[in-house]
């Protein structure tokens, strides 16, 4: 079993929720340096991915693959390198494929983004709004659907078992904040705000745009669920928690669980970016009608959850 991008926030959840299933030996390729308890549960490559080559030494002798690498971030990070990030997610998703291709797997499963319906005119929005939802207008949103489309057509062509996983809002320990608000996802660049005793807590826009927020816990038990499940083969699943919260609501959240003062909650309002999607929330029925899955972590505990590890971290620092 290979996890592509295994080092990273998701990706070290899937390989957890791996081993602890005896059906699994867990190989993991990262560029990234792995953690000693990573070293010391699976087999750990180092090797860049977009590289038809490293692609194939990565995935040889396994049946079954879980494609996380890609580069991401928040929505800061995705306006200053879109070319960057688009090249990049490309080269990963043909050099994979192929690769894949070229082997005899059992399941490929490609991680996607909710991004790909960044102009979803339908909520909440069901997978197979892909159909005839507008393309997505970031770079990075079309590098995803990218390979949702290469995959797709790797099974048209030449038979490629696959499964598409999106998750939506991601959230949870494993994800350090950012030097500065949207370099990192909302979640830890907000907690690192009230941690450090930042008041208002900064944010972008309005604080009126929706998020659906789904534990990592969640995602990864998800993803190793569609993998497993002959309902998702050559299919696509929304993997989300089912509640929509905005952004001004996930603030405050943060702010109690920090500890901080309810009475003393408070929102500085900074220009929204272009690109900042107003709604998202997807409709999640068909992963708990297909798969039997659904999130388990309500987002109060979740944020908690992240406080802990982030404070347990000891490198949250003064208000910026």
């Amino acid at each position: 079993m290979l996890v592509t991008g295994g080092v990273g926030t998701l990706g070290a959840a899937v390989v957890r929720r791996l081993l602890g299933d005896p059906a699994y030996e867990v190989r993991v390729c990262d560029r990234r340096e792995a953690p000693q308890w990573m070293r010391e549960g699976c087999e750990v490559r180092a090797g860049d991915l977009r590289l038809p080559q490293e692609a194939r030494r990565a995935m040889s002798g396994c049946t079954h693959v879980a494609h996380l690498a890609e580069m991401g971030g928040g929505i800061l990070s995705r306006r200053r390198l879109p070319h960057t990030l688009s090249e990049a997610n490309n080269a990963l998703s043909a050099a994979v494929i192929r690769a894949a291709l070229e082997g005899e797997l059992e399941r490929f499963v490609y991680v996607s983004s909710p991004t790909v319906f960044e102009r979803a005119e339908l909520f909440p929005t069901p997978e197979e709004h892909l159909q005839r939802c507008p393309a997505p207008v970031s770079a990075y949103g079309l590098s995803k659907l990218a390979g949702e489309v290469g995959c797709r057509a790797a099974q048209q062509e030449h038979g490629l078992r696959y499964t598409i996983c999106r998750p939506w809002g991601t959230y949870g320990p494993g994800e350090a904040p950012g030097a500065e608000p949207g370099i990192a996802h909302v979640v830890p660049d907000l907690i690192a705000q009230a941690l450090a005793g930042r008041r208002p807590l900064r944010i972008f826009g309005s604080g009126e745009q929706t998020r659906t927020l789904t534990h990592v816990q969640d995602v990864a038990d998800a993803i190793v669920t569609a993998m497993g499940s002959p309902e998702g083969l050559n299919e696509d699943f929304n993997i989300s928690a089912s509640s929509e919260v905005t952004v001004a609501e996930i603030a405050r959240i943060v702010w109690e669980a920090c500890g901080q003062d309810p009475e003393t909650f408070a929102l500085e309002h900074l220009p929204s970016l272009p690109g900042d999607v107003p709604r998202r929330w997807p409709a999640v029925e068909k992963a708990l009608r297909q798969l039997g899955w659904e999130a388990a972590i309500g987002v109060k505990d979740g944020i908690a959850d992240t406080v802990r590890w982030l404070r347990e971290r000891g490198s949250i620092g003064s208000p910026t």
